[in-house]
C-alpha cells in the first residue's frame, strides 16, 4: 500500500494559498482608491451616513461617561436599557 504524499501536498496546498493571498491583495482598492472612484451622489450618501454614525457614537460615549461619573446625578448612572418601556 502506498502512503499518500503528505509533503508534497502541504508545499502544493501553501503555494496555492500564497497564489490566491497575492492576487488579493494586488486586485482589491484600498478605501480611499474606492471613495475617489465613488459617483457624487453615493460619496455625499457614504458621508451622511458617516456622520451619523460618529453622531451616534459621540453620545453613546457622552452618555457612558456620565454613567461613570454619575454618582451626583443617580438618573444619569443608570443604563439606558433600566428605563421602563414608552407607551
Amino acid at each position: 500500500m502506498q502512503q499518500f504524499p503528505w509533503f508534497r501536498f502541504s508545499v502544493f496546498a501553501s503555494g496555492l494559498m500564497a497564489i490566491g493571498y497575492i492576487a488579493m491583495k494586488a486586485t482589491t482598492p484600498t478605501e480611499e482608491q474606492l471613495y475617489k472612484e465613488m459617483s457624487p451622489d453615493l460619496r455625499r450618501r457614504v458621508d451622511a451616513t458617516r456622520n451619523a454614525r460618529l453622531t451616534r457614537e459621540a453620545e453613546l460615549k457622552k452618555q457612558m461617561a456620565a454613567q461613570e461619573a454619575g454618582n451626583a446625578n443617580p438618573e444619569t448612572s443608570k443604563p439606558i436599557w433600566a428605563d421602563p418601556p414608552s407607551k
